[in-house]
C-alpha cells in the first residue's frame, strides 16, 4: 500500500514539482527544463497505467474503478461537478504512488514530477521549502484554446472520449477542469504556495527561466549542473 506520511523532506530534495491545471503548459516546461539543464522527467500521466495494476479498491477506491473503463466512461451521464467530486488526486489517492516512484530514483540527480492529479495539501508536508513547488493554472481562454486544438482531430477526440459529442465533452472538461483550478488554487493559497497564473502572453522560455529561479536550479550560461545534496 503506498505511503507518503512519515516521509522526510530532505528524502525528496531533489525533486520538483509541477502540479497545478490541466493544460497550463506542465509538460512543456518540464522539458524545456531538462533540456537546458539536464535534468530528469518524471510523469504521472504517464505513470498512471501501473498505478492501476498497484492500487487497492480498499484503499484507493476512486483510482481503482477506472480499470476496464473505456475511452469516454468517466463522462457518459455524468456531469462537470460529478467528475470533479470523482477525482482521485482530490483524496490523496494518488501521492502515495508517486512517492513510491520516487524514492527508488537516485536522490543525487534532480527530477522534475509533471502531473496535475496531486493537491497542495497532499504536497506541502513533503517540501523542504515552499517553492519546491509550482502550481500552475491557466485562465479559461488558454485552455480552451489549447484544448481546442488538442481536440480538432477527430481521431485523438474519439481516443480519448470514445462514441460521446466532442464538443459536449469538451465543454464538460472545460468545466470540470475550472473546479480544479479553483480547488487547487484556493489550498495553494492558503498554505503559501506559489501559484503562477499562465495566460499564454509569456514565451516558454521565460517561464521555464522563472521556474528555475524559483526551484533553485542553476541556470548560468552554457552550465549543466546537477544538484548535490550538500547545497542549500
Amino acid at each position: 500500500m503506498p505511503k507518503s506520511s512519515g516521509i522526510s523532506p530532505e528524502r525528496l530534495r531533489h525533486v520538483r514539482w509541477l502540479a497545478g491545471g490541466t493544460s497550463s503548459g506542465k509538460t512543456t516546461a518540464a522539458a524545456t527544463l531538462a533540456r537546458r539543464l539536464d535534468l530528469d522527467v518524471y510523469s504521472g500521466d504517464r505513470a498512471e497505467p501501473g498505478w492501476l495494476g498497484r492500487c487497492s479498491p480498499e484503499q484507493q477506491p476512486r483510482f481503482a474503478a477506472a480499470r476496464g473503463q473505456r475511452p469516454g466512461d468517466i463522462w457518459r451521464g455524468r456531469s462537470p461537478e460529478q467528475v470533479f467530486e470523482a477525482m482521485a488526486g482530490r483524496y490523496g489517492e494518488t501521492i502515495g504512488f508517486l512517492v513510491e516512484d520516487l524514492l527508488q530514483r537516485p536522490a543525487d540527480r534532480i527530477v522534475i514530477v509533471d502531473y496535475f492529479g496531486v493537491q497542495p495539501r497532499d504536497l506541502v508536508s513533503l517540501l523542504a521549502w515552499p517553492e519546491q513547488a509550482a502550481f500552475l493554472v491557466p485562465t479559461g481562454e488558454f485552455r480552451r484554446d489549447r484544448l481546442t486544438q488538442r481536440y480538432a482531430d477527430p481521431d485523438r477526440a474519439r481516443a480519448n472520449w470514445g462514441d460521446l459529442d466532442p464538443a459536449a465533452v469538451l465543454e464538460a472538461r472545460l468545466a470540470r477542469d475550472a473546479l480544479w483550478d479553483t480547488e487547487v488554487s484556493g489550498q495553494a493559497s492558503a498554505l503559501g504556495l506559489p501559484l503562477v497564473t499562465v495566460d499564454g502572453s509569456r514565451p516558454i522560455a521565460e517561464l521555464a527561466s522563472d521556474l528555475a529561479e524559483r526551484f533553485r536550479l542553476d541556470e548560468r550560461s552554457g552550465l549543466k549542473k546537477r544538484w548535490s545534496p550538500s547545497r542549500t
